[in-house]
């Protein structure tokens, strides 16, 4: 479990990651929706669905979920996806969106 919680803060920061992850695959809001299975394409419907995530499981879940989103994209598909490793692709896009997230939060 996550010592911190998801705040403001934490949200603020996430969303221009996510933004910017977007971009980088080629991928929309939509797409992310779809993957998410969210209820909307728009950030706060996105975001519900990673921060329920996050709650469940720290930072570590919300990057694996985000990991299987990204393998599925890439092919792998959903069943695939949970068995890659992020040592798989070294220079993935979601690995340094991984690292802006721990180095913003406080230990």
């Amino acid at each position: 479990m996550t010592t911190t919680s998801w705040t403001p803060e934490f949200q603020e920061d996430l969303i221009p990651l996510l933004k910017d992850w977007l971009k980088q695959q080629g991928r929309t809001q939509a797409d992310l929706r779809r993957s998410l299975r969210a209820v909307s394409t728009r950030m706060p419907a996105l975001l519900e669905v990673l921060e329920h995530d996050y709650n469940r499981k720290g930072l570590p879940g919300l990057a694996s979920r985000l990991c299987r989103v990204e393998a599925e994209w890439q092919g792998a598909g959903p069943a695939d996806a949970s068995d890659k490793t992020e040592s798989s692709d070294p220079f993935s896009q979601l690995d340094m969106l991984l690292q802006e997230i721990r180095d913003d939060c406080p230990n």
